[in-house]
């Protein structure tokens, strides 16, 4: 492998599974519906061809993760599942203590299906839950009920080690209190980790549309803020800090794959509409395949492989990359790396005025980190620190 700051964070493969049974109002990730099951010996080929080709690109590898995320990869069978991370375990190493984790949705839970995924490689599941009331489960158009998804994360518990579950909040009508009470509940049920997502209107979704027209009206910015405040004190009142801006482990228990794409390691987007981060020989690039699964597939026959963007990162891009990934944790960034990756170092004017803001701190082992004030606008930090 080159030699690149990059290299001892540690190697990633994300597999994108597009396919799921609702597509939900908020969401605006690429998954998508379709009338028929797909022919999944066809996706199981096409994926396992990708994989090769990106081995080819990034040889010598140990890949220390891997996510199967979507979509709902939890509609795949688990020999699909056991499949692809053959695949992978074909074309590079595998770290003797790897993270393999599969997302998965409530409806789609089956004690059997989840022992075959165990089965097959998988030691560690994240649940959607997102909520825990049923009339907040149906405005935000999931198909499980909240006894369904406590179920599921009770079955999950029996065959995973590792298990997580995300909420959504700043949801229409939500306050503090209510917001507080049903963390609480959410954290007696979670074993060692729960994603919790401010609820954002994105462009092109029902929800934007319906808020548009004034259908739909989220929190204000100050209650929005409140809830944030609520879940960082809850959160860390139960052991469960937060260890990135919208994720929450007990020590030892964060998620590792996602904890490499804040470190800003490296690795290898698989399936339609992944992006990766590959080391090549020109340096740190960024990879985009095709979103659309039946024009990914047809390429991956055609070429074999999906992608269709390769982006050469510079050091002004790799540097901005990297402060804004890892600005989002709690323990923040190496500046010595990311003078090593932008040929610059931090500008001690700009680093001391957020200082003195109270928007960054820096830690008794000098690394840079955003406050809890400072958290919230994330955004502008980067763009300070960046300029």
């Amino acid at each position: 492998m080159i030699d690149h700051p990059t290299r001892d964070v540690g190697f990633g493969v994300y597999l994108h599974w597009p396919f799921c049974a609702a597509k939900c109002p908020y969401c605006d990730f690429n998954s998508h519906v379709r009338h028929a099951p797909p022919d999944e010996t066809a996706w199981r080929e096409a994926f396992a061809r990708e994989i090769a080709h990106v081995a080819g690109l990034t040889p010598g590898r140990t890949v220390t993760s891997i996510f199967l995320g979507g979509g709902t990869p939890s509609l795949m069978q688990p020999a699909t599942v056991g499949a692809l991370l053959d695949a992978v375990a074909g074309a590079w190493g595998l770290a003797p203590d790897i993270e393999i984790t599969l997302e998965a949705n409530p409806t789609s839970v089956e004690a059997e299906r989840f022992r075959g995924y165990r089965l097959a490689g998988v030691n560690r599941v994240s649940l959607g839950v997102q909520a825990l009331d049923d009339a907040s489960l149906k405005r935000l158009g999931r198909l499980h009920s909240a006894a369904e998804a406590m179920i599921a994360v009770e079955t999950a518990a029996r065959h995973f080690a590792r298990t997580s579950f995300d909420l959504i909040y700043a949801r229409p009508g939500q306050t503090p209190a209510a917001w507080a009470a049903e963390l609480r509940e959410a954290i007696a049920r979670a074993a060692e980790h729960l994603s919790l997502y401010q609820l954002t209107i994105e462009e092109g979704t029902p929800f934007h549309g319906l808020a548009a027209a004034g259908k739909l009206v989220t929190p204000d910015e100050d209650t929005a803020r409140a809830l944030f405040d609520v879940t960082q004190e809850v959160c860390a009142g139960a052991g469960l800090p937060a260890y990135e801006i919208s994720n929450h482990a007990r020590p030892g228990a964060e998620s590792r794959h996602n904890l490499l794409y804040w470190r800003y390691g490296e690795y290898a987007g698989i399936g339609p509409g992944a992006h990766g981060r590959l080391v090549l020989p020109e340096g740190r690039t960024g990879t985009v395949t095709e979103r659309a699964p039946e024009a990914w597939l047809a390429r991956v026959a055609r070429e074999g492989h999906g992608i269709v963007a390769t982006e050469p990162l510079g050091p002004a891009e790799e540097g901005d990359e990297f402060l804004l990934m890892g600005l989002r944790l709690t323990e923040g960034i190496d500046p010595a790396r990311f003078a090593a990756l932008s040929g610059r170092p931090v500008d001690p004017e700009r680093l001391g005025g957020l200082v003195r803001e109270g928007l960054v701190r820096v830690t008794q082992a000098g690394r840079i980190a955003a406050t809890p004030k400072g958290a919230p606008v994330l955004n502008a930090l980067v763009a300070e620190l960046a300029a």
